[in-house]
């Protein structure tokens, strides 16, 4: 669903919780839009365990059904590091068309199953349906210690933002589709999707995260939007600095886009102030709909170098992509 149908089903105007006993121990739900919600759990300890809780399907974004499993994966897991939290278990979730012969339905679990062997979370079953559009994912749950839950509200005038992975899979996924490029020439932006966020997650922990997010199907956009919602911030964003896969700026310059990217623009142009001198492909490039992206993060001035000094000597490709602001008149700047 397109994030305007998707906000008027899920938080209606009007609505309000019922105040229960386990409502009451709802850590985090679905009033700020956040990746996950968080449970509190009682236990021997006093502050007692936050357990994360998500799920999310895509469509195949590649042929190879051992990669598309190991792609849906670490998208779903993804939501889990974004609370800094770790997965503990996973249910398989399927749509399974007749069709799919049944070495590619087993390829596509065993590349799951990779990715949470990697995660180091078991899987726990699942359940599969019949359908005519092949869908797969994972329900995940993960747990988190309740003074250490990322939200994707928190960020503080004058935090930098940091991005750990590059935009534009949606752009690339769309190309493929249309047969305009192969999988051998865009493998290694492929290889990234199926990256977890785990490392990052981990080596971010250090750090004094005031908000975080991972940039998903709303785009760089939407998600950073999902920062401002408490209205007291606006973000700045310098799209000059934007890591963006390879081809993927090319493809937009030749006018590819697609439904997810049009969705986008629907619902959050109103609240974004473009500045003049991006070109359509930048303005293309932060509606674009992601798979698997990375985190975005807002954390104090005076850790943003070390921090990416860090992520970038474990291989990660995070760059400083913008600043946080006191509220100004957008939401959003793109500059």
């Amino acid at each position: 669903m397109g994030p305007g149908d998707l906000q008027k089903l899920v938080m209606p105007e009007g609505s309000a919780r019922l105040g229960s006993a386990a409502e009451q121990a709802v850590l985090v739900g679905t009033e700020t839009g956040d990746d996950a919600g968080v449970y509190l759990v009682r236990d021997e300890s006093a502050e007692g365990t936050g357990l994360v809780q998500t799920v999310d399907i895509i469509t195949p974004l590649v042929d190879d059904p051992e990669l598309f499993g190991q792609i849906a994966a670490a998208n779903a897991l993804s939501d889990v590091y974004a609370m800094g939290g770790r997965p503990v278990s996973a249910l398989n979730v399927c749509v399974f068309p007749k069709e799919l012969p049944t070495v590619a339905a087993r390829a596509i679990l065993a590349g799951a199953q990779r990715k949470l062997h990697e995660a180091g979370a078991a899987l726990l079953g699942g359940h599969t349906v019949r359908g005519p559009e092949l869908l797969f994912g994972l329900s995940v749950t993960g747990v988190v210690h309740p003074s250490r839950i990322w939200r994707n509200v928190g960020a503080k005038p004058g935090d930098r933002l940091i991005l750990t992975k590059p935009l534009g899979a949606g752009l690339i996924a769309t190309a493929l589709r249309n047969s305009l490029v192969t999988i051998e020439d865009v493998a290694s932006s492929i290889a990234q999707l199926a990256t977890l966020n785990r490392r990052a997650s981990e080596l971010l922990s250090a750090y004094p995260v005031s908000a975080a997010t991972d940039v998903t199907g709303f785009g760089l956009v939407g998600h950073s939007l999902g920062m401002t919602r408490c209205g007291t911030v606006s973000l700045r964003i310098d799209c000059g600095s934007l890591p963006s896969y390879d081809r993927a700026l090319g493809f937009a310059e030749a006018g590819i886009t697609c439904g997810g990217s049009k969705n986008n623009r629907a619902a959050f142009l109103n609240d974004i102030a473009l500045h003049p001198s991006l070109s359509a492909a930048q303005i293309e490039l932060i509606f674009d709909p992601q798979t698997s992206g990375g985190l975005l993060v807002a954390l104090p001035a005076s850790s943003a170098a070390s921090a990416i000094s860090t992520l970038t000597d474990a291989g990660i490709a995070a760059a400083q992509i913008g600043e946080v602001t006191a509220r100004d008149r957008y939401p959003l700047y793109a500059d």
